[in-house]
């Protein structure tokens, strides 16, 4: 007797890189995928049979859409793209009596007020935090409580945009503007919920440090653990640098990884992947946010997976892997280092050129390159296109890694409305 092949339900709002990655990993596998997204006219036709369309709104409608949808259907396990698509999946999982994250937990993770709250309850190192709404009279009690220097981001995790540092009252009164004027605008996009509140809290010291992994039944395993640096240019262009692993004795990834169990443990996750951030300063550990979701298609391109059998694979692999509620422990870290560096732009412009493209491409340890503005596009830092390219390099160390991203930075020139600017 033939087994059937089993089918992986995936959430997405994306149509690109992260959509094919899974497609190609369930193809490897012998398994299928069947899609739900809010885009679903926009899939390649190769992936759009059978996809179910819905929208990620926190609503209870969506959910019984989808039930409808898969009446009779076979579902092994499920999987998410991104932050928006998590609350469905999570419900639908329930209803499958599937291994996943708790609807409750999701939607904790979705609001940083209450994820902040969550933390503090726990007895986790926070800084101080208040939320305050974007628009409408202002509440002495709440900005009686802000301290500069300080960010102020949307409670939302879905809302786009991110951080504005403010060092003074006027900054902080143009960053509520600002925000007011984006989520008026943009907060009904999938996935948001109805709040207009802000979170300002403080700034806390020390490196970035992004955790992803696995919860398997409550225990989280660690597939990289990077550093985050910033490489900033003279005017037009900064850039993320993120390397794994982190450059910080074994002992002490240990000690962040059980920061971020800890977490997410407070926040009631179980089983799926987990994306976190962290503050590291010497001994003090700040866990800021942990997600429900995996990272980013480009950043899990720079995660080195080792499949059972001591080959390569990617991390998607292992994540179907575990949708399908196969054993993680024989899979592991490739013995390389490997970072990403994304190039962001730092003044809004009209995108004329990036050169060194092809000097760059052909640099030692670069392994691959992505150009993402096109020429013509309006850059427009805050809001809209920010990216214009990413650049993946490996190396026997982190700082081989490190050197070679900052040496490509210096190599890449973003020509912005004529006027040609270096990251270097």
């Amino acid at each position: 007797m033939i087994a059937s092949r089993r089918t992986v339900l995936l959430f997405t709002a994306g149509t690109g890189a992260e959509v094919q990655a899974f497609a190609e990993a369930a193809s490897r596998a012998g398994a299928d995928v069947r899609i739900v997204s809010d885009r679903v006219d926009a899939l390649p036709a190769a992936l759009g049979d059978g996809a179910i369309a819905a929208s990620f709104a926190r609503d209870p409608a969506q959910v019984d859409r989808v039930r409808r949808a898969l009446d009779g259907a076979t579902i092994d396990g499920v999987l998410v793209i991104g932050p928006g698509p998590a609350w469905l999946a999570a419900h639908v999982a329930r209803d499958r009596n599937l291994p996943f994250h708790a609807p409750e937990a999701v939607a904790l993770c979705a609001d940083r007020l209450r994820m902040r709250g969550r933390f503090l309850a726990a007895g986790l190192p926070t800084p101080w935090f208040v939320g305050v709404p974007a628009g409408g009279d202002d509440d002495l009690g709440l900005l009686a409580r802000v301290r500069f220097p300080c960010l102020v981001s949307a409670s939302d995790t879905a809302a786009p945009g991110g951080a504005l540092r403010c060092d003074s009252w006027d900054a902080f009164l143009d960053a509520r503007r600002s925000w007011a004027a984006v989520l008026d605008g943009e907060g009904a996009d999938a996935g948001s919920s109805a709040t207009r509140d802000l979170i300002v809290e403080g700034i806390v010291p020390g490196r970035g440090v992004v955790v992803d992994g696995v919860l398997e039944a409550g225990a989280l395993r660690v597939f990289a653990l990077f550093e985050e640096l910033t490489v900033t240019g003279p005017s037009a262009t900064t850039g993320r640098l993120l390397v794994s692993p982190a450059r910080m004795p074994p002992e002490e990834q240990h000690v962040v990884a059980g920061h971020v169990a800890r977490a997410a443990l407070a926040l009631g996750l179980h089983h799926g992947p987990v994306h976190a951030t962290c503050r590291v300063d010497g001994q003090d550990i700040v866990v800021l946010s942990v997600a429900p979701r995996p990272p980013s298609a480009r950043l899990a391109r720079a995660l080195p997976v080792v499949a059972p059998d001591r080959t390569r694979c990617t991390f998607e692999d292992a994540l179907l892997a575990h949708a399908l509620g196969r054993p993680l422990d024989r899979y592991g870290h490739q013995a390389i280092a490997s970072g990403m560096l994304a190039l962001h732009a730092a003044e809004p412009g009209r995108l004329v050129a990036i050169e060194g493209v092809d000097q760059v491409g052909a640099m030692s340890w670069v392994t691959g390159l992505e150009v993402l503005a096109q020429r013509g596009e309006q850059l427009r830092p805050g809001g809209g296109r920010t990216s214009v390219a990413v650049v993946y390099a490996q190396g026997a160390q982190p700082d081989d890694v490190i050197a070679t991203l900052e040496a490509a930075a210096r190599r890449l020139r973003v020509v912005v409305d004529g006027t040609p600017t270096s990251s270097s």
